[in-house]
């Protein structure tokens, strides 16, 4: 009986609240070509191609007065061999608490950047995942900003939100040592769903307070949109990316070192994309166009296809192939939900599966 009542404390805190256990296990096998001297490796089976693998929890607690105290536990899992995605962190994925009430929701702890949302949610007919993604190519810099503040509005009745974000750097050294913030005011109505987002990070890289600092900071912003036309779903953005850190970067890298050694600090992008639901098939595609201004003139774009097969409400099986055309020394990689890719040509197979 003892173990039963030292429990206790910890089981009657959780009876009180909302609670929710969810997962999401993806695995898909993945073939690559076009790797820098040939070095693709063998055709593998990977994790997390269409959607990043995942075991959470989440809970919501009633405080009267239409508030509630929130929190989610979300830990990245490599389903493929059994490791902790997101460089090994417990709850790598989401890991924050906070207040939701009648004027919108603050939180705080890490969680998802607003560029990333935008363009995953409301510009990427593959949102961030299998080889289309539209993070292979379009600026942005971490998924997942740790040490965050961010406030999400409620919706209004014209279809009106808006969202704010600020993360501290908490370096010794400097305030601005990757301090990042930014704003999305956005639209849903009908059929149609627009979004503005604009960013700033700062990531100065100064490791040690004595040596010089190097910027690489970030600034993107993106104009998406999306809307339903019955057939099919349209989908379109337009991003401005600017300095040393404002392409896309390697997630694997804890200090979220630039996956390409000679990226873009000063880019155009431009997506199109549609998703053609036919029953339970959905087909997708989407060109993406970045065009570099800087003076080595790094352009790339990406042409993708792709479909989904749902087996059921919680279960699908897809297949895609995305191409990226490297011009004047660019390094961009075709990638998917939770790995950079390494060559610029990739093929997916995998089947998805919620709970």
């Amino acid at each position: 009986m003892k173990p039963i009542l030292y429990a206790l404390p910890l089981i009657l805190p959780l009876s009180a609240a909302a609670q929710q256990v969810y997962g999401l296990l993806d695995a898909g096998v993945v073939a690559e070509r076009g790797c820098p001297q040939g070095a693709c490796a063998h055709t593998r089976v990977d994790s997390g191609v269409a959607s990043g693998s995942r075991l959470g929890v989440r809970g919501r607690e009633d405080l009267g007065g239409g508030t509630a105290a929130v929190y989610t536990l979300e830990a990245g899992v490599l389903n493929d061999t059994g490791r902790s995605d997101q460089n090994g962190k417990l709850f790598g994925r989401q890991a924050y608490v906070g207040l939701d009430g009648p004027l919108g929701a603050v939180t705080l702890g890490r969680q998802y950047n607003l560029v990333y949302e935008t363009l995953t949610d409301v510009a990427d007919p593959f949102h961030g995942g299998m080889a289309g993604s539209a993070a292979n190519l379009v600026g942005y810099t971490v998924q997942r900003y740790d040490n965050t503040i961010k406030y999400q509005s409620p919706r209004s009745k014209g279809g009106w939100t808006g969202a704010a974000i600020y993360s501290f750097g908490e370096s010794p050294y400097n305030s601005k040592v990757n301090r990042a913030y930014g704003a999305t005011i956005g639209y849903a109505h009908g059929a149609a769903t627009l979004r503005i987002t604009h960013q700033r990070k700062d990531n100065l890289l100064d490791a040690t307070g004595t040596t010089p600092a190097v910027d690489q900071s970030a600034r993107n912003t993106l104009v998406a949109a999306n809307i339903d036309f019955g057939r099919f779903v349209g989908y379109a953005a337009y991003g401005r990316s600017r300095g040393d850190g404002s392409a896309p970067w390697d997630m694997s890298n804890p200090y979220g070192a630039v996956a390409q050694s000679t990226p873009s600090n000063n880019s155009r992008d431009v997506l199109v994309g549609v998703a053609v639901p036919m029953g339970a098939t959905t087909w997708l595609a989407s060109y993406i166009r970045k065009d570099d201004r800087s003076g080595a003139n790094r352009d790339a774009s990406q042409i993708a296809v792709g479909v989904s097969y749902a087996l059921s409400k919680r279960s699908d099986v897809y297949a895609a192939y995305a191409r990226i055309q490297n011009r004047n020394g660019a390094g961009y990689t075709v990638g998917n939900a939770s790995s950079a890719g390494h060559g610029d040509q990739a093929i997916h197979i995998g089947l998805r599966h919620a709970f």
